[in-house]
């Protein structure tokens, strides 16, 4: 065991891991020997612990971010506004009939009779021509809230679908906001389904091909499933503090597939590596508890620093995933602590079982590797050239980002293939009063209704002859029942991403409202729709993005940091991974702003990137980068001690880890870029961002950028002021890692 080994130190001599100095193992190593000699009690701690975290989801469920949550700005506070006063908008779908005539009015006549019987009605409106004559609508008010309608809504489209059967002649088609979402989210779970069927046999391939053994390649599956699983539940609790702002459960699956699967691998090719050396599984089990699992601790917290920027968005949607993807780590973390080395000790050599004949022979050969070396020679051999090229060249590859177009995610953005979005947008096209809208809301006394009502007609007098606002249908004004609250609605004829309607709404807000409602005494006013909240939604992610940024960085670099005791080992971190980010940036804006890629991923660009895309992809990138730095950097640092000189310590720490670093970067870009062929515009550029800079990060950054400006530093790079050097440096897999094991007896 590692409490019989003699350890070989920096400074020379020799020592008992028993002695006074490392008389107490790391806890990692404390946790692997308890698991390995009790495996039935941690195999079943595990069992028992998943079970509880779905129970707590099924009993709980995960409680959904309404609209009121995710409000940001002046628009949230306006839907907050509306709420109090009773004065949300109810969810209205409309038949668009094509084209208008005799028969179009029969058919609206039709339309509105069985709408008119449906529970899920409440109203139905009288048919409306639109401005050109060309088609007719019939505007239908459903009953319950937006969730509910999403629920209810397929009982009018079938209403409509019997109608367009009785009018083969006509092009009878519904739209609105519940048909909109109920299509968008059938076509994403669809598109996740298929991801979820994919990723486990590509995941297992990846495996394969790394260990050349069927056991081997499915631990690493199976505890990844398992934390997916268990975060899921947690979150489910959670959720009811940091309510779901519909994106966590996507998140979790993906992450805890690339964690989960690499954490595993990282501990188990080191475990794999000490038994060929002749260990037995125990001890094996403990180096590889004090090696990689010590840098599996420590990318575990990266990552999950890394998302803790998030919090600092003031958003519940970014709390979310931020929550989400924290879970998620730390049980996998807590996974390949404690579960993993059970599963190994109980295993032993059968983990090796059944080897896949031509594939084992691959990845077991004892002689030297030869493709890495070859990869490294020009970064060792001449350190300044190659770093000033491929430091160029990424730069150049990140340059498209500096251009970059942010747009706010909504039924602009929606996938062109669904029908649902064909009929939105010919709707609007007939009727831009049914498309983006401005929402005016004001709140005042009671004894003031009057004169705010006479105001927002005042308001709504001066929309009419701005040509910023839509006038094919009237404004409408509502009022609260105890005249506290009073709101005025107006169409905009343009996309609500658009400049003209940005135009629109900085003229609603900064000239028509201060000389109108915003002149009353003692009343406050705020202005909410698509358009209001998509702008204050960027304005607050632009607010807070630079102290995003910095947390990220600073906390990164203090880990880095204390854990090598170096600083230039944490400022070399921040600015490897910042470049393999931005690089990655930049070919996110090539493919979707740029329209590189448009027939290979198969989707139409709209000129832009969604606009929480790069902040997310920045936290997420930033924290798995730190996964292969930790790793890499500990074999390096391990090799420096043993007193190698910098550039062999270069070469043998990255050709030790290049097998486990590739099979881990495959596994990933396998997962995300399953993620970049769906058919949802957000999910494909989050899944291209992220595999495009794992790739970038495990074979540019670490095997050309790093080793070069390692070995121009020389030693230098472990370089840290008096006060860190009191305590003996250690790599990051802690004191077994960073000396030369030798058995005692």
């Amino acid at each position: 065991m590692v409490s019989d080994l003699l350890i070989t130190c920096p400074e020379g001599r020799t020592v008992s891991h028993t002695s006074s100095r490392y008389s107490r193992p790391p806890v990692t190593v404390r946790i692997a020997r308890w698991s390995a000699t009790h495996p039935g009690r941690a195999i079943g701690g595990w069992f028992a612990f998943v079970v509880l975290c779905l129970a707590a989801m099924s009993v709980a469920g995960i409680q959904q971010a309404s609209q009121l949550d995710l409000g940001i700005g002046e628009s949230g506070r306006a839907d907050r506004m509306l709420d109090e006063g009773g004065l949300e908008s109810p969810i209205t779908e409309n038949v668009l009939i094509t084209p208008a005539g005799a028969d179009a009015e029969a058919a609206a006549a039709d339309v509105a009779e069985r709408m008119a019987a449906l529970p899920e009605v409440e109203a139905v409106g009288d048919a409306v021509t639109s401005p050109d004559n060309a088609s007719v609508t019939v505007p239908i008010t459903m009953t319950g809230d937006e969730e509910q309608a999403e629920e209810d809504v397929q009982a009018l489209l079938d209403v409509t679908a019997g109608v367009q059967e009785q009018y083969p002649d006509l092009l009878v088609e519904q739209a609105g906001e519940a048909s909109v979402m109920k299509g968008f989210f059938a076509l994403l779970e669809e598109d996740l389904g298929t991801i979820a069927i994919l990723s486990l046999p590509i995941t297992l391939i990846v495996l394969l091909v790394a260990f050349g053994a069927i056991l081997a390649a499915g631990v690493p599956v199976l505890l990844a499933l398992s934390s997916v699983a268990s975060a899921i539940g947690l979150y489910a609790v959670a959720s009811y503090a940091v309510p779901d702002g519909g994106t966590v459960t996507h998140l979790v699956l993906l992450i805890g597939m690339a964690v989960g699967v690499d954490y595993s691998l990282f501990y188990l090719r080191r475990e794999r590596e000490e038994r060929a050396k002749g260990r037995g599984t125990l001890e094996a089990v403990e180096i590889a508890a004090a090696t990689s699992g010590h840098s599996v601790v420590v990318s575990g917290l990266a990552v999950a620093v890394s998302m803790a920027g998030l919090y600092l968005a003031a958003d519940v949607n970014f709390a979310s995933m931020a929550t989400g993807a924290i879970l998620v780590v730390a049980i996998a973390v807590i996974g390949s602590l404690t579960v993993l080395p059970a599963l190994l000790a109980k295993l032993g050599h059968r983990i090796d079982r059944p080897r896949v004949p031509v594939l084992w022979r691959l990845t077991n050969q004892q002689r030297p590797p030869r493709f890495w070396p070859a990869v490294l020679r020009p970064a060792l051999r001449r350190p300044a050239v190659t770093l000033v090229v491929s430091v160029l060249a990424l730069l150049a590859l990140a340059a498209p980002a500096l251009n970059l177009k942010l747009t706010d995610p909504g039924e602009e953005s929606f996938p062109r293939s669904l029908p649902v979005m064909q009929s939105y947008d010919r709707l609007v096209e007939a009727f831009p009063s049914t498309g983006a809208s401005h929402t005016v809301v004001v709140e005042g006394s009671a004894a003031d209704a009057d004169a705010v009502r006479s105001s927002l007609e005042e308001l709504a007098g001066r929309t009419d002859a701005d040509e910023n606002f839509a006038h094919d249908q009237e404004p409408v004004i509502a009022q609260s029942e105890d005249g506290r609250f009073s709101s005025l609605t107006v169409g905009v004829p343009f996309g609500p991403d658009t400049d003209e309607a940005k135009h629109s709404l900085d003229v609603l807000r900064g000239e028509l409202i201060p000389a109108t409602v915003g002149g009353l005494s003692g009343a406050s006013a705020a202005v909410t729709g698509d358009v209001a909240g998509g702008v204050d939604y960027n304005d607050n992610l632009s607010s807070k993005l630079p102290w995003i940024i910095a947390f990220v960085l600073v906390l990164a670099f203090v880990m880095m940091t204390v854990t090598f005791r170096s600083v230039v080992v944490g400022l070399t971190t921040v600015f490897v991974n910042l470049l393999s980010t931005v690089a990655a940036f930049g070919v996110l804006a090539l493919v979707f702003q740029y329209s590189w890629a448009e027939g290979l991923l198969d989707f139409t660009s709209n000129g832009s990137v969604v606009v929480w895309i790069p902040l997310f992809l920045f936290v997420i990138l930033f924290g798995l980068s730190m996964d292969y730095h930790v790793f890499v950097v500990s074999r390096i640092r391990e090799a420096a001690d043993r007193g190698l000189p910098i550039r062999a310590a270069v070469r043998e720490g990255i050709t030790s880890s290049a097998g486990t670093v590739t099979s881990a970067a495959l596994v990933m870009v396998a997962v995300f870029g399953l993620f970049a062929a769906m058919r949802v515009i957000e999910m494909k550029q989050m899944g291209v961002g992220l595999a495009v800079a794992v790739l970038i990060d495990a074979v540019v950054i670490r095997a050309v950028v790093l080793p070069s400006l390692m070995a121009l530093l020389g030693n230098a790079n472990w370089w840290a002021p008096r006060w860190m050097r009191r305590t003996p440096p250690v790599s990051a897999a802690g004191p077994a890692e960073s000396s030369e094991l030798t058995r005692v007896g």
